[in-house]
């Protein structure tokens, strides 16, 4: 969209001259609101890739970046600010229908387009002169709202500025801005954040009224160039094997952001599916869904680049090389089958990658998703929607991860008897009836009870092993995959996914058999539409307990059989029971016995030592991953020392840590470059079966159970709060954590090393952390999200 420049020196002058005496030309009328101190603006042009894409990625986008942006307003791209903003959520929890899809860069590629699709601007449109520019811009008046009322310099945020996540939009427009100023003057931006330094403010507002100038388009690395013609080739390669397989990998890694070897480490691509073939401009094909008809016969994969800032709560990386690549054609093209006929896209069929798949084997498929596990769970947990929550209200606070291995007979990883369960492992599709919730009843439940009793009839034939031996039923990653051992941490309303066994011994786990981690794929990511109607959100989130119940029975079935009642009601505090009455499940494998040579009186403990002796090789480098990025890190001894004082945190539990939020970022001046924590708050619950429980927390919280977890790295996409600790002051700190009591204990915390939204040194933290994150994690790190920052 071509927008207006002022040639000439004069227009620049002027320029300067009315954005100085602007703010007192085009304020509104009203007494409380004192004027502003002139800010000299720059004459010069104004850079948007160089000078104010940073500035919009540290103050604008930590709020503004995803799905999840109030007024659906994007500032993580150029294309975005120009399509404005819209009153209409994507995250509604009232909405009972579904909603148009409104998908930056696939659902509509012009401004006009978006304006027919009730978005409106926040930048000037008319390309008239400066002064004109800036009144017509909704962006800036709010920008200007902030400086003339600015938040106090201390304490909390005034009781006016909500926080809460599902708290009312007010969405101004130029028709309604004059009333927003006048009815929330407190509302300006950065909503309920600290102000922007007098460069930031001047160089955004010099260049919103130089027409808001500049393009997102990025030139492809020649290494990157290279590996898309090649990638491309192997996808539209014309045989029906191939099609096969391009559609499997597709729907897979339709979410991913692509980064290949050797190429930049923050160039990533989007893998779409397009109406031009390789060598023209692609066209992306927009459907709902990856596993939607795409409308026509001729389409082509293509690699496209992902052009909005990265953000950490919907980044997933997927590595593409010429090891992959070889990978591929020895995991899908080697193996000896055939392809008769190409399945088509029927919406219940296209759900089932059991039926639509099932020329391709199983162990291929399987040893697909084991080799990045990591990043397959990172889908079903942050997911491509930028919130988590559907699965996140169905599992608890910190769990360990482990798979079964592809090379054991067990019944899950034969061909003939997936086959057999194809129409039994359906997952429930997406469908425009609110009514078909039924249908987990009377449908898909049925098909999981019939699946489940025919595993259970071959448990019931498997025999017994003793506890060593039963460890080679646990995938070990071939001794050097990292991925064979993951800790999922939720932090309420968020979540992330850690490399290894991270913590202590955690209350559940699962293990996961192929079956189960392609439904969940499917159930959470192929097959789930953020913009779907009530029944298709709440039919996941049943079907999701099923899923995560099932892969807490696996790890069950490793334990003594008369632990196993006792274990899994202590898990669900009586809710288990509940749900039964709704969904009778086969139960005699519960008595039957599969592991013996237990020693302790504590089976389950055990059995976690057991796990991660059995793993004990892929620890290192799993903890190197989440710490530096890389498989080794270089030592850092002040560190380690640090870690010892900060792990008698990790000792307490219980009601002590009621007061501490979710996720915690600490940050000790060591005199040097600083160390960074994260402090982990692993909730405890009476149950986390979420359709049967009450919705208020409160109700299902078991604060005895509350632990904390240290991480020497920074954890998670969405901080809720930051402490300064000097390293002289680090054992009083600790020693305030542990003796907190209550509510004023907290606050006389925060107080002494709590930075809250309104201390003026909040943005020097914020922008430490975003560093270090992106230090710790140069291809994974993100712009992380402030939005759940607490007002404490």
């Amino acid at each position: 969209m071509a927008r207006h420049s002022l040639p000439r020196r004069a227009g620049l002058l002027f320029l300067t001259l009315s954005l100085t005496v602007g703010a007192y030309l085009i304020a509104p009328d009203t007494p409380s609101a004192p004027p502003p101190e002139p800010i000299p603006v720059s004459s010069e042009p104004v850079s948007y890739q160089q000078q104010v894409k940073p500035i919009l990625e540290r103050r604008c986008v930590v709020c503004h970046g995803c799905y999840d942006a109030p007024c659906q307003l994007k500032l993580s791209s150029l294309a975005g600010l120009r399509r404005g903003a819209s009153t209409q959520r994507i995250y509604d929890p009232t909405r009972l229908g579904s909603m148009t899809p409104t998908r930056l860069f696939i659902d509509a590629s012009t401004t006009a387009q978006w304006r027919q699709r009730g978005f409106f601007p926040v930048i000037d449109e008319t390309a008239g002169n400066p002064q004109a520019i800036l009144k017509n811009s909704v962006l800036y008046r709010l920008l200007r709202l902030k400086r003339q009322h600015p938040l106090p310099h201390n304490g909390r945020l005034p009781d006016d500025i909500t926080l809460s996540l599902n708290r009312a939009e007010s969405c101004p427009s130029n028709l309604t801005i004059d009333d927003f100023e006048r009815d929330t003057p407190l509302w300006g931006m950065p909503y309920g954040m600290p102000n922007l330094s007098d460069k930031e403010y001047r160089t955004l507002v010099s260049w919103l009224a130089q027409g808001a100038q500049g393009e997102d388009a990025f030139q492809p690395s020649a290494s990157a160039r290279r590996q898309i013609e090649t990638w491309e080739r192997f996808f539209n390669r014309p045989q029906a094997k191939q099609r096969l397989v391009s559609r499997y990998i597709y729907e897979h890694l339709f979410h991913a952001h692509i980064h290949f070897e050797g190429s930049p480490e923050r160039e990533f691509y989007r893998l779409i599916r397009s109406s031009t073939p390789p060598g023209v401009p692609a066209r992306e094909i927009a459907t709902e869904l990856p596993i939607d008809d795409p409308g026509r016969e001729d389409f082509y994969y293509r690699l496209v680049p992902y052009l909005p800032s990265i953000v950490a709560k919907n980044h997933i990386v997927y590595s593409l090389s010429d090891a992959r690549l070889r990978r591929y054609r020895e995991l899908f093209l080697e193996p000896d089958y055939t392809v008769d006929k190409l399945p088509g896209y029927e919406r219940n069929a296209a759900a089932n990658p059991f039926k639509t798949f099932a020329a391709i084997p199983a162990r291929s498929r399987y040893r697909f998703m084991l080799d990045d596990a990591y990043f397959f769970v990172q889908g079903f947990i942050k997911g491509p929607v930028c919130r988590g929550q559907i699965a996140l209200s169905v599992i608890e606070d910190r769990f360990w991860i482990f798979f079964f291995s592809p090379d054991q007979p067990i019944v899950t990883n034969d061909e003939d008897f997936l086959q057999q369960m194809a129409d039994a492992l359906q997952i429930p599709p997406q469908s425009e009836n609110n009514l078909d919730l039924l249908h987990i009843w009377t449908h898909y439940w049925q098909g999981q009870r019939r699946y489940m009793e025919k595993k259970q009839a071959w448990f019931k034939r498997i025999g017994t092993h003793d506890l060593h031996h039963a460890m080679n039923f646990i995938w070990d990653g071939e001794g050097h995959n990292p991925n064979a051992a993951l800790t999922v941490l939720r932090h309420f309303d968020s979540g992330s996914v850690a490399h290894g066994l991270v913590g202590e011994p955690p209350e559940t786990a699962w293990v996961i058999d192929f079956p189960l981690f392609e439904r969940i794929h499917y159930l959470l990511v192929a097959g789930f539409n953020v913009y779907g109607n009530l029944g298709h959100r709440l039919g996941t989130r049943i079907f999701m307990d099923f899923l995560r119940m099932e892969g807490e029975d696996y790890f069950l079935a490793f334990l003594p059989a008369n632990h196993r009642r006792a274990i899994r009601e202590r898990w669900y505090a009586g809710q288990r029971r509940a749900v039964e009455k709704l969904f009778a499940a086969p139960q005699a494998w519960l008595e039957k016995d599969a592991v013996l040579g237990y020693r302790s009186n504590d089976p389950q403990q055990e059995l976690y030592q057991q796990l991660q002796r059995h793993l004990t090789d892929l620890q290192a480098p799993a903890h190197a991953l989440n710490l530096c990025g890389r498989r080794q890190c270089p030592d850092e001894p002040t560190k380690l020392a640090v870690t010892r004082t900060l792990q008698k945190l990790a000792r307490l539990h219980g009601r002590a840590l009621q007061h501490l939020p979710d996720l915690t970022y600490l940050y000790i001046d060591d005199g040097a470059a600083g160390l960074s924590y994260s402090l982990v708050r692993d909730r405890g619950y009476k149950n986390v079966t979420s359709f049967l429980a009450d919705a208020d927390q409160t109700t299902r919280a078991d604060l005895s159970q509350d632990t904390l977890t240290v991480l020497p790295w920074l954890e998670g996409s969405y901080p809720n709060f930051f402490f300064r600790v000097e390293l002289a002051e680090l054992d009083e700190f600790v020693r305030h954590i542990s003796t907190i009591a209550d509510a004023a204990d907290y606050e006389a915390l925060v107080v002494r090393f709590g930075i809250r939204r309104t201390n003026p040194a909040f943005w020097a933290l914020a922008d430490h952390f975003q560093d270090k994150a992106l230090q710790q994690q140069p291809l994974h790190g993100g712009i992380l999200d402030l939005s759940r920052y607490h007002n404490h």
